[in-house]
């Protein structure tokens, strides 16, 4: 049942992601050079849950930063959970998932251990529950 749930969710992330063009993220989060910048220097990568995380030091521009996409991500994770028939923990996990298998080499990526780890050309390391 639950492996079921999980590739319903992700067929439904996996359609999304191509009628928005990508997902996770705001298209205007994306263009944002701060942003931009965060992630491809480290202070910023994706977690296992589906939202960004500080890596390392902080600030309080970096965390407001990552807490507006986070709070933008909810939002699109709820709404796209309720339409999948799936919960919203099963839906994040699932955009968590993808995420960090779209992350580029030297991107940050949280690991199934909770470490961060920096992405390399090789696959990176994702939950067992990822479809």
């Amino acid at each position: 049942m639950k492996n079921t749930v999980y590739r319903n969710v992700a067929l439904a992330l996996g359609t999304a992601a191509l009628a928005l063009g990508g997902f996770a993220t705001t298209a205007q989060a994306q263009r944002d050079p701060a942003y931009a910048a965060a992630r491809s220097s480290g202070q910023i990568g994706e977690k296992m849950d589906g939202y960004l995380g500080v890596v390392g030091a902080s600030n309080a521009q970096l965390q407001a930063m990552v807490r507006d996409i986070n709070i933008k991500r909810r939002a699109v994770y709820a709404e796209k959970a309720q339409a999948a028939n799936a919960t919203l923990e099963e839906y994040s996990l699932t955009a968590g998932c993808l995420a960090i298998a779209r992350t580029a080499p030297g991107e940050k990526y949280q690991a199934p251990d909770g470490s961060w780890q920096t992405r390399t050309s090789a696959p990176p390391l994702r939950d067992s529950r990822c479809p």
